[in-house]
């Protein structure tokens, strides 16, 4: 069953990034309608090679091997292929501060965000439609001075750990953890000095349930 939704997670991500909609994707590879490929999502068909051929004809991009078996990488252009980011499937709230125990799952190749040290799934409320919870969230560690007010962080204190958008608050050395569900959730004041670490929140991956 596992290799089944492999093949639909392939197909999704090239989907993905055409920045297309499955119907619409599957009329651009020449397929008369979207069933083929909902028959792949739904585990009642793997890839054919006549679906691989046509996706790699309109996307030479795409590594065929990759889309048939899943070895290799997405892209066949080293170019385009990206840095690995390490992907812990935790918590980020609580395996962040365990990184020294901890060892990653896979990796996601993203090629806008090569840029970045790691990968965790946000599981928490608060932050509601912003961050919903199940997203894989991809995050680069920053210095507490390259904080820019208003953009996410996963914040590693002495007292919290949290994923939450870092304001400025009155005193340059006090900063307010806000929300995205302010309806729910209160403001956070966090003195800078008691930050342990800091990663910014350069991704998210929205997975629709």
């Amino acid at each position: 069953m596992q290799e089944k939704q492999n093949n639909w997670q392939r197909i999704e991500a090239v989907i993905k990034w055409a920045n297309m909609s499955t119907n619409y994707f599957a009329r651009y590879i020449g397929l008369a309608r979207g069933e083929n490929l909902y028959q792949i999502k739904r585990g009642n068909n793997g890839i054919s090679l006549d679906v691989a051929d046509r996706i790699v004809t309109r996307f030479p991009q795409i590594d065929k091997l990759w889309l048939l078996t899943g070895e290799g990488q997405m892209f066949a252009d080293e170019d385009l292929r990206g840095a690995q980011i390490p992907f812990y499937n935790i918590d980020v709230e609580q395996g962040i501060g365990l990184m020294e125990h901890l060892e990653s799952q896979s990796s996601l190749i993203i090629p806008q965000l090569g840029d970045c040290d790691l990968a965790m799934t946000y599981t928490g409320r608060a932050m509601g439609e912003m961050v919903p919870s199940g997203t894989i969230v991809i995050l680069k560690k920053v210095d507490r001075e390259a904080i820019i007010p208003g953009e996410e962080y996963v914040i590693v204190s002495r007292k919290i750990v949290t994923l939450r958008i870092v304001r400025v608050a009155e005193g340059e050395q006090t900063l307010r953890l806000v929300a995205g569900d302010r309806e729910n959730y209160d403001d956070i004041l966090l003195n800078a000095n008691d930050i342990v670490s800091l990663y910014k929140v350069r991704g998210k991956l929205i997975i629709n349930n």
